[in-house]
């Protein structure tokens, strides 16, 4: 039997159980001479599983499923517990690692999994990605689908660029999920990136902490993507998929390396007085209650030969539930001017600027001259005390707010506190829908338990229905939800400018880090475009008036290199209208491109990045705060054909003077391989 996976593309069922390692040629050359031992030793492992595979019929307890290039394997084993193991160029990535559901009856798919039935398939197709990072691209794998006794599976697709699994039940009635076992027992003791979790609540803010697996802190949860190093098998992220109705998964080290941990369900919820937040006070003893007959998220592997790889993987779009609200065309990306940050920060126009029409309509004339798409209005329009999304504060006229911005070509979108906006869902939705409100900025979730999970998804739900696009902020990391659901169209998840505000960081140093791992999930609302910009020594807190780390030309380049189909300009108008030159530059960019590829990068160092839209190409670059060189290799352009390229890039004095910046253009080919050197905290666009 052949699965059923949509009209598009082509499917086929074969035999896999024969699979030929295709092998890079000179890729023993290139293994550095202390590898050697492991990699003897990893083919001997490899070997073993082999040899146990090929022993095995279709109905026996060993499975192996390959790549469709032959470079990453995947060995099961079934019996008294379920177990895969992962290689990659004959090396090993995973050890023999346990999977399981616990149900709270006793049952547990995984454990005692013997085997009824085995399909097999191949699958290649293209995928619409509609405002994803590639606007198409090819989803090619090898799948191995497991039927145990009782009425679970478990599936295992394997890609060149990665592997997942999932479980899957057919059961009757609901069932309460005790616990679920997921074990990421790496191989030997791999550099990691890792980002912790202040507990089981939390917003993806947090930084990367450069360690050995050896190494890892055992006080704090460990967010998904984990980066890890593996040597010879190439560079690793745990990832997650289509996480519905179920809670996230973060990672804590166990005696055999890693292993899943999920919050549990909250029993009781208390409001946070300032903005009515909903927050856990206590929580039942199971993570989920679930029906018995449904998928459960996809476990990921992604795997890549170089950094500079990671960026641009698709594998937690291509394994999230497609598009659930048809026609998304009414689906508009853009560039918002934005005021929480800079404060409601204009000067010199004859008002007091605040949390008033006067003000908003400041930002609506600059948003419009300047062409772009929207103004938000954030925290302050309705009293986020009074905890009602249906009440506008007196000082704002919201109807003509809309007409006026209607008038002038830009739209609207709210902000507002999630569980205080599904409070009044339905009529909040169809009132400022027929209002003319263009979408909702959606705050301070802070989890992922189920809970959480299922207030995203009956959000995006209702929001769809009314043609309202969605931006999340105060949210766990993205997890393809922007693929089920088109309409959302960006994710915070991210420790973005906002953190300059009240705290002094390494920010160079993330921007060059984030983006080979979080932004793999999904889209980052990072809030960037800060005209404060400060040296490493230069840079002070100031709540009302911020400033950025690093140059100009850095805040502009993260246009670029970030994936952002909805972005804010987070500073003053009055600031970008002071730089009209900068300000237009930007303006310039678009937010949703046909194809991305980062030419280099070295996570924590540096990230160029090259992106087209039509005939046009786009690139950006960034470092952290060491001087550096930075190459552009347009080998991508159309071979004979001449182009205009206008960089912005840093000058000669931008390492003390980070506001200073420079805007030329010439001529270039596909043959032009530009040296752009880039200050302290520097980059180019």
């Amino acid at each position: 039997q052949t699965p059923y996976y949509g009209n598009a593309g082509r499917q086929k069922t074969e035999n896999l159980s024969r699979s030929t390692r295709r092998d890079n040629p000179g890729e023993t050359n290139r293994l550095i001479p202390e590898f050697r031992m492991n990699f003897f030793r990893s083919f001997v492992f490899s070997l073993v599983l082999s040899l146990a595979y090929a022993c095995t019929s279709g109905h026996g307890t060993d499975f192996r499923v390959v790549s469709p290039d032959g470079t990453l394997a995947v060995d099961v084993r079934t019996g008294d517990s379920l177990t895969y193991a992962v290689t990659r160029h004959g090396a090993p990535v995973l050890l023999p690692s346990a999977i399981a559901l616990q149900f709270d009856d006793g049952t547990a798919p995984g454990r005692v999994a013997r085997v009824s039935d085995v399909h097999r398939s191949a699958v290649e197709r293209e995928i619409e990605a509609p405002f994803h990072r590639q606007a198409r691209f090819t989803e090619h794998y090898n799948q191995l689908r497991l039927h145990f006794e009782g009425g679970s599976s478990v599936t295992f697709r394997v890609f060149d660029e990665g592997c997942a699994y999932r479980f899957e039940t057919a059961l009757t009635g609901g069932r309460t999920v005790a616990d679920e076992v997921a074990e990421f027992n790496f191989a030997g003791d791999p550099g990691l990136f890792v980002a912790y979790s202040d507990g089981l609540c939390n917003a993806y803010q947090s930084q990367y902490v450069k360690c050995r697996l050896s190494e890892l802190g055992t006080e704090k949860p460990v967010l998904l993507p984990l980066a890890a190093d593996c040597g010879p098998a190439g560079r690793v992220l745990v990832c997650e998929s289509d996480l519905e109705s179920y809670p996230g998964m973060f990672l804590m080290p166990s005696s055999g390396g890693l292993r899943g941990l999920f919050a549990q369900v909250p029993d009781s919820c208390y409001l946070h007085e300032r903005r009515c937040q909903e927050k856990v006070a206590t929580r039942h003893g199971y993570i989920a209650r679930v029906q018995g007959a449904r998928t459960y998220p996809w476990r990921i592997l992604a795997v890549a030969d170089e950094d500079r790889e990671l960026p641009t993987n698709n594998l937690v779009y291509a394994l999230a539930a497609e598009n659930r609200i048809g026609d998304c065309s009414w689906v508009k990306p853009g560039k918002v001017a934005w005021e929480w940050w800079n404060d409601w920060g204009l000067t010199g126009v004859g008002f007091k600027p605040g949390i008033d029409t006067r003000t908003y309509k400041a930002y609506i004339d600059f948003a419009a001259d300047y062409g772009l798409e929207y103004v938000v209005l954030d925290e302050g329009w309705s009293d986020p005390k009074a905890g009602d999304v249906m009440s506008v504060v007196a000082e704002i006229d919201l109807p003509e707010l809309v007409r006026y911005a209607a008038s002038k070509g830009v739209g609207l979108m709210l902000w507002a506190v999630g569980n205080v906006l599904d409070a009044k869902l339905e009529e909040a939705c169809a009132y400022y829908a027929g209002l003319g409100v263009r979408g909702f900025k959606i705050d301070f979730i802070d989890r992922d338990d189920q809970k959480a999970v299922e207030l995203v998804y009956r959000i995006s739900e209702a929001a769809a229905a009314h043609k309202l696009m969605l931006d999340i902020h105060g949210i766990y990391k993205p997890t393809g939800l922007n693929r089920t659901f088109p309409n959302i169209v960006n994710f915070e998840s991210v420790f973005g400018l906002e953190e300059l505000k009240w705290s002094n960081p390494d920010m160079p140093l993330y921007d060059v880090t984030f983006p080979f791992i979080r932004m793999v999930q999904g889209p980052v609302d990072y809030t960037p475009g800060a005209y404060r910009n400060a040296t490493r020594d230069g840079f002070k807190i100031d709540y009302r008036n911020p400033m950025s780390q690093g140059t100009r030309a850095h805040q502009v380049a993260t246009y670029v290199v970030f994936d952002a189909p909805l972005v804010m300009l987070c500073d003053s108008p009055t600031r970008y209208m002071a730089d009209d030159a900068c300000t237009r530059f930007i303006a310039s960019l678009p937010v949703v491109f046909d194809t991305t590829q980062v030419l280099a990068g070295r996570i924590g160092e540096y990230i160029v990045t090259a992106r087209r839209a039509g005939e046009k190409w786009y690139v950006g670059g960034l470092t952290d705060w060491t001087p550096r060189t930075l190459e552009a290799d347009l080998s991508f352009l159309v071979p004979g054909r001449e182009y205009t390229a206008t960089l912005l890039c840093d000058d000669e004095r931008s390492d003390i003077e980070p506001e200073r910046h420079t805007i030329a253009s010439q001529k270039v080919t596909s043959a032009t391989r530009l040296q752009i050197p880039v200050a302290p905290g520097g980059g180019f666009a």
